[in-house]
């Protein structure tokens, strides 16, 4: 397509389509737009969506195994659920604290008290039962429970979910020994500290076309047949049990590994099948860390990618782009 005039460039609508949702899994489909804009979406969701995460730890008293530093790593990587992250301060923005950790804009205070008393057994210091928070939204994932009591959807998990879980281990206390420290948690991202992902995984795979030549297929015989669909590393293509022609089952398990257009070609049959990417659609893979909800992140994703483009948008308008500007124009 043209332009219709100098300078006008060509605009795409993106669709969306979600075949599979769950609390930490989301698959959808992403169409009518290029990898740039698809890989964007992707490095968003992995690192500028905010979370909450524990940044500040102070040891009041630890004769456990393990150093104070080891402690604060550990405490660090603990999934927190950030549901209201968006709508906090950065700390180094807040402008109603000094830092400290006592503010309801920027941070949420935890506090863990454990001591081994008994001379048999290892006490287990574990997320669920021993790290507190000062805010029942945010709290350890494990809590989840106590996390839907607040928001009201006490009917979201089962009496007794919260129980099934142990937690996050964070250290074992022998008799005698005694941890006990303040935490806090601040909003942060994925760019500056890998603690503050909300993504486990996230993964986009060009949507394969796959086209298989049926008279060619024909003139296959049935042994044939099964060789070249078993030549295929993964379960993509199968016979039919009735009419015996080759059917596609699966392409999106199709890993442009090109083995079944090597297999056609050994045995005489070029353009047996022909396999193309479809450059404007993609197929996207989400699991996360349970900070957030699949549907959170995605969405969140969007936000953020919308606020960084009308972030250059505005920079464009001032003329702050300069010669970048000019070509973005077509000047």
């Amino acid at each position: 397509m043209e332009r219709s005039a100098a300078g006008a460039s060509y605009q795409r609508f993106p669709r969306v389509r979600i075949r599979e949702l769950k609390d930490e899994y989301a698959k959808f489909e992403l169409k009518d737009t290029d990898a740039s804009m698809a890989n964007a979406l992707r490095r968003v969701m992995i690192a500028e969506v905010p979370t909450v995460a524990i940044d500040l730890v102070e040891i009041e008293s630890n004769s456990s195994v393990l150093n104070d530093e080891f402690l604060a790593h550990r405490l660090g990587l603990i999934p927190l659920t950030s549901s209201a992250a968006m709508s906090m301060r950065f700390s180094r923005d807040c402008d109603a604290c000094d830092g400290d950790g006592s503010c309801e804009y920027c941070s949420v205070e935890f506090h863990l008290a454990a001591r081994a008393t008994d001379s048999g057994q290892t006490l287990e210091v574990t997320s669920t039962k021993d790290l507190r928070s000062t805010d029942p939204k945010v709290c350890p994932v494990d809590q989840q429970r106590e996390y839907q009591q607040a928001l009201g959807n006490v009917d979201a998990y089962e009496p007794d979910a919260a129980g099934d879980h142990r937690g996050i281990l964070i250290v074992k206390l022998r008799r005698g020994q005694e941890l006990r420290l303040r935490a806090i948690a601040r909003k942060g991202i994925g760019k500056d500290h890998a603690k503050w992902s909300p993504a486990a995984t996230v993964t986009f795979m060009y949507e394969p076309d796959i086209r298989i030549n049926q008279e060619l297929m024909e003139t296959l015989t049935l042994e044939e047949k099964q060789s070249w669909v078993e030549s295929s590393p993964t379960k993509v293509f199968d016979i039919d049990p009735v009419t015996q022609q080759v059917t596609i089952v699966d392409p999106e398990a199709y890993t442009y590994d090109d083995e079944v257009i090597k297999k056609a070609e050994a045995m005489g049959k070029p353009g047996l099948v022909e396999i193309n990417a479809k450059e404007d659609s993609f197929v996207f893979t989400v699991e996360t860390t349970g900070a957030i909800t699949a549907y959170e992140l995605i969405m969140n994703a969007i936000t953020v990618l919308r606020q960084k483009l009308d972030a250059v948008r505005l920079q464009d308008d001032d003329g702050d782009l300069g010669e970048l500007g000019a070509h973005l124009i077509g000047g």
